[in-house]
């Protein structure tokens, strides 16, 4: 029995060490969650956690087309100023027949380019996209009524979370713009 009374100090100590070793254990998720949490609170305090996307279509721009060719290429800036990214999905053009399609140009060998048809594009919450002759455009059939140099076209641009988006689009001549 002796024995047993001999060892009980060092079992009182044992114990009160496992405690501390699992206290500190569970102090490291504790603090973790608490660091994420704090992270999550300020991200929701600035009023972008959740925000849907807010789409401004600017800056529309049509190629006056050229006699004998049956479709132009229009032009908008896309900027996203909401917390959450938004898809392009449809574009409608008024006074045309048929629907706008949207087009990615590429670069063939001989410096020849053709253009692809695309399903939709992508816009980054909080970003932007600049359509242009080099990369992502309209393609869009051109009117039984021709055109003149500064008309005004009028646009319906689907967003999917969005929802449509109507903006203008002013006639120029190729040429007359740069895309740089």
């Amino acid at each position: 029995m002796k024995w047993i009374t001999d060892r009980m100090p060092a079992l009182g100590r044992l114990d009160r060490r496992r405690l501390r070793d699992g206290a500190l254990a569970a102090l490291v998720p504790v603090v973790a969650c608490s660091v994420t949490l704090a992270g999550l609170t300020t991200w929701v305090a600035t009023g972008r956690a959740g925000s849907p996307a807010s789409m401004e279509v600017t800056h529309g721009l049509v190629l006056l087309p050229s006699a004998g060719v049956p479709e132009t290429a229009a032009f908008f800036d896309l900027a996203n100023e909401g917390g959450s990214a938004d898809t392009l999905v449809r574009v409608t053009a008024r006074g045309v027949s048929g629907e706008a399609a949207l087009s990615r140009h590429r670069m063939g060998k001989g410096n020849s380019a053709y253009r692809s048809e695309i399903d939709s594009v992508s816009v980054a919450a909080g970003g932007s996209l600049t359509m242009s002759p080099h990369g992502v455009d309209l393609t869009v059939p051109v009117p039984s009524a021709p055109w003149q140099v500064g008309d005004l076209v009028t646009f319906t641009l689907e967003f999917r979370r969005g929802g449509p988006v109507e903006a203008s689009a002013v006639v120029v001549r190729p040429g007359a713009v740069s895309f740089q």
